[in-house]
């Protein structure tokens, strides 16, 4: 079992900052890859970014490309994402995964994801 919580939610201007943090622990030695969604009222549940562990590699939603920037840490087993240049549309609760497993799988379908977090909410104000 993987457990896996974000923090670093909240409440910040339009054109503002933020950074989230998830702590993935347990049985972590054959992450794969993590990764950061986001679901608003309404709306499914959509990809931001993730990472692909063991390699690095990065991928990103159009939507945030050049504004969030994914990192991690795996001495820590953590997870970041840093929120630069905010806007009411970024306004969701975000959520981490941990995608476990010898193969990795693409990394940017949810459904490929082992173990979620329960959340953190971000809004942006106008």
């Amino acid at each position: 079992q993987v457990q896996v919580v974000e923090s670093g939610g909240g409440l910040v201007q339009a054109g503002g900052s933020l950074r989230l943090s998830c702590v993935a622990s347990g049985r972590t030695a054959g992450t794969s890859a993590m990764g950061w969604f986001r679901q608003a009222p309404g709306k499914a549940r959509e990809f931001v970014a993730a990472i692909a562990w063991r390699l690095g590699s990065t991928s990103y939603a159009e939507s945030v490309k050049g504004r969030f920037t994914i990192s991690r840490d795996k001495a820590k087993n953590t997870l970041y994402l840093q929120l630069n240049a905010l806007k009411p549309e970024d306004t969701a609760v975000y959520y981490c995964a941990a995608q476990i497993g010898p193969v990795l799988r693409t990394i940017t379908t949810p459904r490929n994801y082992d173990y979620w977090g329960q959340g953190t909410q971000v809004t942006v104000s106008s």
